[in-house]
């Protein structure tokens, strides 16, 4: 049976997009704001832009105080928060319904107004800020680099994915005020966000409190960024080896993936699964089960929108094993994957696990409302959470078998492998 979330779509006179999905089941809404700027829209010697700007539209507006956008919706019982991520940034905020003129008025005075305080203390500090939770996630953490390391193994130099969103210090260092006013200016237009309310709101209402607060806001003149090509497998491994202090080896395995609106992503990630992302599969059974040379395998596909998206899968070495015999069998049994395909149980529990991480997520109304804001403004599709399951149970084995085949060969890997000093020496 398809699911049938309600969608109602509008546009206003300055280009912004508003989906109104209503959910009268409890008396609260989401609002959901997707704005097209993240780290892959970010040039050389400006990384960590996107990501700095998330932290500067809680340090006030024109009518508000820094602070105040978190402090006013607390007291009205609201859960607030952003993020920020290769494609895009988001805010959002879950309220009782009485509050929600007050989160749009919050929301269209940054979006529309933010310049208004950004002045060099604010950028100071916020850069400050995210230098040190540079810091604390990533450049002081075990493993925690990772991610950059893979991006910039997988990716090739220039391309938007190769950097990573929390940026550099040197560059986040070089940031000037002028250049964080022309990054607003160039990206957070009402052209380029999506607004998303779900909740116990009749969407000729929804679309009523937002033109009041946002249909004001002026229509700035933007340059749509190409999208670029598919870009295609590795045609030969690549890896880097990173020694440090790290608790135990970890092998991943990164593979450059089709677009994450393609069908054949979809297959992608069912392949994925089905190799290590259950509990059941094969290399779980083989790695951690059978051999014990691994503690936890892991693996999941990531879905970008410019021309990629990443499959990724990470094994953690047991105590006593040796990084390359455990790199051996996993390709062994990859080969075997890729020659025979899914079993009918394997193909079975895939589909079972993507379609309950799918229901789950959509189960809850915050998380809904995010994922209508994502395929609404990445892919123009916010009605793709009614489609999604229909989709997935179209992918067959033989679909999966020939994707796989395709993206996840083991001449196409990219390998980062972070070991042991002493691991190192004996390799």
């Amino acid at each position: 049976m398809p699911l049938d979330y309600p969608i109602h779509e509008r546009t206003l006179a300055n280009g912004l997009r508003i989906v109104v999905s209503p959910d009268h089941s409890v008396p609260t809404v989401t609002v959901n704001l997707w704005v097209g700027v993240g780290s892959r829209h970010e040039v050389a010697g400006r990384t960590g832009f996107a990501h700095l700007f998330e932290h500067l539209m809680f340090q006030g507006s024109r009518q508000v105080a820094s602070g105040e956008h978190f402090s006013a919706l607390m007291a009205q019982g609201g859960r607030l928060n952003a993020t920020t991520w290769f494609d895009r940034t988001n805010y959002f905020e879950t309220i009782p319904v009485g509050a929600l003129d007050l989160a749009l008025w919050l929301e269209a005075d940054r979006h529309g107004y933010l310049l208004d305080a950004v002045n060099q203390a604010n950028l100071d500090n916020q850069r400050d800020v995210v230098k040190e939770e540079k810091r604390q996630r990533y450049d002081n953490v075990p493993y925690g680099n990772v991610m950059r390391d893979i991006h910039a193994t997988l990716f090739p130099e220039g391309h938007p994915y190769h950097h990573p969103t929390i940026g550099s210090m040197a560059d986040l260092d070089a940031a000037s005020v002028a250049d964080v006013h022309a990054f607003f200016e160039a990206h957070y237009r009402p052209d380029n966000t999506l607004i998303t309310l779900v909740g116990d709101i009749t969407p000729e209402d929804g679309f009523a409190k937002v033109e009041r607060y946002f249909g004001a806001l002026p229509a700035r003149p933007g340059a749509a960024r190409p999208v670029l090509g598919q870009l295609p497998p590795l045609a030969e491994p690549v890896r880097l080896d990173v020694v440090g202090e790290v608790p135990n080896d970890r092998l991943h395995f990164a593979f450059r993936l089709p677009v994450e609106n393609d069908q054949d992503f979809l297959a992608a990630d069912l392949a994925l699964e089905a190799l290590g992302g259950l509990a059941i599969s094969r290399l779980v059974r083989r790695l951690v089960r059978e051999d014990q040379v691994a503690n936890s395998v892991q693996a999941h596909a990531m879905g970008f929108v410019d021309g990629v998206s990443l499959g990724l899968i990470a094994i953690d070495v047991a105590e006593g094993a040796r990084a390359t015999e455990v790199e051996e069998a996993f390709l062994e049994e990859l080969r075997r994957f890729l020659q025979d395909g899914p079993s009918p149980a394997e193909m079975e529990a895939a589909l079972a696990q993507s379609e309950r991480s799918w229901l789950t997520a959509l189960a809850a109304q915050d998380e809904r409302a995010d994922l209508i804001s994502h395929y609404g403004l990445l892919h123009n599709d916010p009605g793709f959470v009614n489609t999604v399951l229909d989709r997935l149970a179209a992918v067959s084995a033989a679909d999966v078998t020939r994707v796989a085949r395709q993206w996840l060969a083991p001449s196409a890997r990219a390998v980062v492998s972070y070991l042991t000093p002493e691991k190192a020496q004996a390799a």
